[in-house]
């Protein structure tokens, strides 16, 4: 059964367009398996079909109806179904088309759609951008649980500055998460540690990389590289600097002594 994302705009909001659009997709046989207002005067759903004939004669209707104009038919992207979930597109920048912007009143959707990125097999290079408590780490973590994989630190100032040089036994599976803090990686003398973050980079999962700004300083790797970068900001407002991060994490390293370093 093929699934399909089908969105209009309403141009003339009467009573009844909605059950109208449904009754005629029961009369073809699609089923709505989802729908919700995507954007204000925006109505998305995620339809169902058994045959392709069916799709094709519902689009030739609807096309004709002059109280609607229909703005997307497609196979559903990712983007898609968050939008039919949460009632609103993920924001996109216009230039870097692999970037999406988040606030920190809408941490539930980032949660969904690292989850839903972390769900997909094979290698993955996502980084998140953004100030100190605005929720990065804590996203992740919930993400992975979301989609039900194991999350390993590599570093990490979550609870204490951490710095891990070595993995054992069965942490070294591609089904695992591994996160890392970019600022802390590159502060990092242990070499054992930054052969271990090679060897993390070469592996067929997923890495995820808080600051890659940072972390692609003075090292072989460009952002370029990063399949997606996720921007999260207090508000939309808010500009993302460095220099209070690295000031962070150089008196987090001062005092706790160094932190753990295992």
């Amino acid at each position: 059964m093929g699934e399909w994302y089908f969105e209009y705009e309403i141009q003339v909001n009467r009573p009844g367009l909605l059950g109208d659009i449904a009754s005629l997709l029961g009369m073809l046989r699609v089923n709505i398996v989802t729908i919700n207002g995507v954007d204000e005067g925006r109505r998305g759903m995620l339809v169902k079909a058994e045959k392709d004939e069916s799709i094709e004669r519902f689009i030739s209707i609807v096309s004709t109806m002059e109280n609607i104009h229909v703005t997307k038919f497609r196979v559903p992207k990712l983007r898609d179904r968050l939008a039919v979930r949460h009632g609103h597109y993920i924001p996109k920048d216009a230039d870097e088309k692999n970037t999406f912007r988040f606030v920190r009143s809408e941490l539930g959707i980032l949660v969904d759609f690292m989850a839903e990125l972390f769900k997909k097999e094979g290698n993955k290079l996502i980084g998140i951008r953004g100030m100190p408590r605005v929720g990065k780490t804590e996203s992740i973590v919930a993400a992975s649980v979301c989609a039900n994989k194991r999350w390993i630190f590599l570093s990490s100032t979550m609870i204490k500055q951490t710095v891990r040089n070595a993995l054992i036994g069965d942490e070294f599976h591609g089904n695992n998460i591994f996160i890392l803090d970019g600022a802390v990686t590159r502060r990092s003398n242990d070499e054992r540690h930054q052969q271990l973050v090679r060897e993390m980079m070469g592996m067929d999962t997923i890495k995820v990389i808080e600051h890659p700004d940072i972390f692609v300083q003075h090292s072989e790797y460009k952002i370029e590289d990063f399949d997606y970068i996720i921007e999260l900001r207090n508000n939309p407002d808010e500009e993302i600097t460095y220099e209070i991060i690295e000031k962070n994490n150089m008196m987090s390293s001062v005092n706790d002594f160094g932190g753990f370093n295992f």
